[in-house]
């Protein structure tokens, strides 16, 4: 489903120049379970936000479902985006002012979803991960593991081919993170392919292929 090849990203502040990934080779087959793992700026995020079509490689190839992304236009980008990657975020990202419901629904809106369809599968994520009596609830009336739900339940409600994760139990207790990972893990079971960058070793080890990255290189894979 995904191939980078030879992907390098740097960041210029002043006269300063950070490699944050150095001619990165990685193929993601279509319905696995992949975890990134590394210390702090080691470059699992930047990897994760070129996989997620939210930064741009300087250079190398990715190409997604057989599209060379490199080519395409900032809209076009957000287009491949919006119809087949979900996006799950350490911070949650919900709309404050709008309800669960609301945040869920508000993204199939830039897609070809007629209303009835947005609703139906507004209704259908959120009651797979159990929050569909809460649809009116604001973000502030949930708990942090909740509010993560909603943002798992946004993710997957356009039914995207690919679940791209940062650390989405970062700011979660234990038993919240466990459920959250019980939540990811029957997603891919499902059939979608999971990426997730991760600090947890334990988490990591859920996945099927686990990747160690270390000053923008990947160090290991270790597959199941």
């Amino acid at each position: 489903m995904i191939e980078l090849t030879g992907i390098k990203k740097f960041y210029k502040t002043g006269n300063v120049i950070t490699n944050a990934l150095n001619e990165i080779d990685l193929a993601i087959d279509k319905g696995s379970f992949t975890s990134i793992i590394g210390q702090s700026g080691s470059g699992k995020t930047t990897l994760l936000n070129i996989i997620g079509l939210l930064e741009s490689a300087d250079s190398g190839e990715y190409i997604f479902n057989g599209k060379q992304m490199n080519s395409l236009n900032d809209r076009e980008k957000s287009s491949v985006r919006n119809k087949n990657i979900g996006m799950i975020f350490q911070n949650y990202n919900l709309l404050p002012e709008l309800t669960i419901y609301e945040n869920v629904v508000l993204p199939m809106t830039f897609s070809d979803f007629p209303k009835d369809e947005r609703q139906k599968r507004a209704k259908e994520a959120l009651e797979i991960v159990g929050l569909y009596t809460r649809k009116e609830h604001r973000p502030f009336q949930l708990s942090g593991g909740q509010q993560q739900r909603v943002s798992i339940a946004r993710a997957i409600a356009s039914t995207p081919d690919v679940l791209v994760a940062d650390e989405p139990t970062g700011n979660l207790d234990s038993k919240m993170s466990e459920q959250i990972m019980e939540i990811i893990q029957s997603i891919n079971e499902n059939g979608t392919t999971v990426i997730m960058v991760t600090h947890n070793d334990t988490h990591a080890d859920l996945a099927q292929n686990k990747i160690h990255i270390l000053d923008g290189e990947i160090q290991e894979i270790i597959r199941k």
